[in-house]
């Protein structure tokens, strides 16, 4: 068994598919629609064939409430892991991309943490080499 696809709630999914792309750097992996419903995921392009994540629509009342939940409580609803965190923060940065926390050295690792303009959190980690 493996994770093909994982999920992430947005308000907007043509905002959030031009800030996962344009600002985080991601690549558009699928786009179709049936109806209102909208399918569209992005991949790492250091992965293009690995786990994708779906810019999901908010529009289910459970699904907007555990988002505003999530984004109050500062958690955040996606974790992207790096190889060199303070480049991409200056990257990400210099792109539009707006950071509530720094780079941050944590027990093990060192995050940032940066608002999606969508309606969440996204947490980038470096894990540190011992």
């Amino acid at each position: 068994m493996k994770i093909k696809v994982t999920s992430v709630y947005v308000d907007d999914q043509a905002k959030a598919l031009r800030f996962y792309t344009d600002i985080l750097g991601f690549t558009k992996k699928a786009d179709f629609s049936q109806g209102p419903f909208r399918w569209l995921t992005v991949a790492s392009p250091e992965e293009p064939e690995g786990t994708e994540l779906q810019l999901a629509l908010n529009s289910n009342p459970a699904a907007k409430a555990y988002q505003q939940a999530i984004f109050q409580q500062h958690q955040p609803a996606s974790n992207f892991f790096t190889d060199d965190i303070k480049a991409d923060y200056e990257r990400i940065k210099a792109a539009g991309g707006e950071f509530t926390m720094p780079p941050t050295d944590v027990t093990g690792a060192t995050i940032a943490m940066l608002n999606d303009t969508c309606g969440n959190l996204i947490q980038l980690t470096q894990l540190a080499k011992y």
